[in-house]
């Protein structure tokens, strides 16, 4: 096992990342709460507006039990945003995708984020292309 580093630069990085991080899901929080959804209401449709899956891949991506996701889907589907269907693939695996207003919703939730937008405006192509790269490095992609 590694030892964990302590260096200066390590502890100022982390805790830049831990402020970025606590910023975004304040707004996130903020900005799903003027649609009348929870945060993981929230992340959930937006993950379906990019394409129907399948309830086990949605937790496994939120890293939460299936039955979390179960009751998500059931209140976004009460609500007209989401939808299940057979997966085209495995009849017996049902995909949760989002109905036209779902979609809109997510349009809308995605553009009301300005703090996750406005600063990554800042960088060049290059530099955020590092920054994906490197983000996804650290999360072992």
């Amino acid at each position: 096992m590694a030892t964990p580093r302590t260096d200066p630069l390590t502890v100022e990085v982390v805790e830049l990342i831990g402020s970025v991080v606590a910023r975004y899901y304040t707004e996130y929080e903020q900005a799903a709460a003027t649609h009348s959804l929870t945060g993981a209401q929230a992340r959930v449709l937006g993950l379906l507006a990019v394409e129907p899956t399948p309830m086990r891949r949605i937790a496994q991506k939120l890293k939460c039990e299936p039955s979390n996701v179960t009751g998500i889907i059931d209140r976004l589907e009460a609500r007209g945003l989401v939808e299940r269907r057979p997966d085209p693939n495995d009849r017996r695996v049902k995909l949760a995708a989002p109905t036209e207003d779902g979609r809109d919703t997510a349009r809308r939730l995605r553009e009301s984020l300005h703090f996750a937008r406005e600063p990554l405006a800042e960088l060049s192509d290059e530099e955020r292309t590092v920054l994906r790269d490197l983000l996804k490095r650290m999360l072992g992609e």
